[in-house]
């Protein structure tokens, strides 16, 4: 019969893995070409991923929650007139197939002496942090076959020489979150604290357990604060020019443009002139090395339906003009509200930035969006009395004012920097043309 392999495709360039979700066929089904055959996972962002060939699933390679690496078989496709019959074990649902020895494919390599398989990620992880074959066998795999992810071997080199606990059952394994590390910094694991058991619960209460994105928030948000001194420094810039600019030409930049003009896209402009400015700003860490990037790839929290946030990237927006950067945000927020972003499109953040205000906040201490090294946020704009200086002397005027914030990692990012840079972001604002053109 004529077979085809449905590979896990890559969804980006640092993605080298992710969670099967859910399966749409099970073996014996027919699927059509494009059709949707099964959900996965990487980092924050669920998606799709069609069969690429029309026929009968013979075979269904992982069961729901696996983790797979790109470029393994997921599936196998009959694509011959005659419907294929379905191994044994592929009769039950792919959740069940734990107990059936299942092939291992082909981005899974056997190494060494040893008769473990690992992946090419695990095996890189392991040499740049200098485990050796003999330790790396060692070491307990929760993968599919007891096969190592890369979530054991980061385990392992954090807990690296800690003695484990003298006790009948192992402490709970910490879950190591790196959603957008760049390759520079991914095979430097962050420290990983253990969990704590959970309390007794008692009273007039309801449990609601977290979902998949808000464990991953959690985790994110605990190892940026373990890995990064979070400082904040706050400014306040005058935004009336812009204020009156947008409102007198929002409705003809939509009538022309067929865009809505926010504030979020002239904010981003100012930030990244800001940027050149003050490069240092625009990096990560390594160690005790810092990776200063040349892209201006600016994230942009987002919220979802189910009010979780996410950070959609806005890739080269150095390069972009005002059309441009609200094309990109208006994008990307349509998509978040309907739940289409693709998981590219949160990938190589260098700089992001949080708009507090869309929830009424005055202003905000933003946790660092790992590796990056700095946040800004932007709280929302008030009607304030402002003293101002004029020729005939200083007067008291009504403004549109609003509180910046801007959260940094101390290692790389001194007071110095940071403020001036918040600075210049205010100065970049106040300092808005009111008589410009689109």
């Amino acid at each position: 019969m004529a077979t085809v392999d449905l590979v896990m495709p890559k969804m980006g360039e640092s993605i080298m893995e992710a969670t099967v979700l859910k399966w749409y066929k099970q073996p014996g089904d027919q699927v059509g070409m494009d059709e949707t055959l099964l959900d996965i996972a990487t980092d924050k962002v669920d998606s799709e991923v069609p069969s690429t060939a029309a026929g009968t699933i013979v075979e269904l390679l992982y069961k729901v929650n696996d983790v797979v690496p790109v470029g393994a078989i997921i599936a196998r496709i009959n694509t011959g007139g005659v419907p294929a019959a379905a191994p044994a074990q592929a009769a039950a649902p792919a959740q069940q197939q734990a107990a059936a020895p299942q092939p291992m494919p082909p981005a899974v390599v056997n190494a060494g002496n040893g008769s473990k398989f690992y992946s090419p990620l695990v095996l890189n992880i392991a040499g740049k942090e200098g485990v050796g074959m003999a330790e790396l066998e060692s070491i307990a795999g929760t993968g599919n076959e007891g096969r190592v992810t890369k979530k054991d071997i980061l385990n392992y080199v954090a807990n690296r020489g800690v003695a484990a606990p003298q006790q009948a059952t192992p402490a709970p394994e910490p879950v190591v979150y790196q959603a957008q590390a760049t390759p520079e910094v991914q095979s430097a694991p962050m420290a990983a604290a253990p969990k704590a058991a959970p309390a007794p619960i008692s009273g007039n209460v309801e449990i609601i357990e977290m979902d998949r994105m808000r464990k991953l928030i959690a985790d994110h948000m605990v190892r940026s604060v373990a890995t990064s001194p979070h400082v904040t420094s706050f400014t306040e810039a005058d935004v009336t020019n812009i204020v009156r600019w947008r409102d007198r030409v929002k409705g003809g930049f939509e009538q022309k443009y067929g865009e809505k003009l926010t504030y979020t896209p002239i904010f981003i402009e100012a930030i990244v002139k800001c940027i050149r400015k003050f490069p240092m700003i625009n990096c990560s860490v390594d160690g005790d090395r810092i990776i200063l990037k040349k892209d201006y790839n600016i994230g942009m929290a987002t919220a979802l339906p189910s009010g979780n946030l996410i950070v959609p990237v806005i890739k080269n927006a150095d390069t972009r003009n005002l059309l441009g950067l609200t094309k990109e945000v208006n994008g990307f927020a349509a998509a978040a509200r309907a739940n289409r972003l693709k998981a590219d499109d949160t990938q190589g953040g260098t700089f992001t930035v949080t708009n507090v205000g869309t929830f009424g906040s005055l202003m905000g201490t933003p946790i660092i969006n790992q590796p990056q090294v700095a946040i800004l946020a932007v709280g929302t704009i008030k009607k304030r009395p402002m003293v101002l200086e004029t020729a005939e002397g200083d007067v008291i005027a009504i403004r549109m004012m609003m509180y910046l914030s801007l959260s940094y990692d101390h290692r790389v990012v001194d007071g110095s920097l940071g403020a001036s840079f918040l600075t210049a972001v205010a100065n970049e604002l106040e300092a808005f043309d009111p008589n410009r053109a689109y």
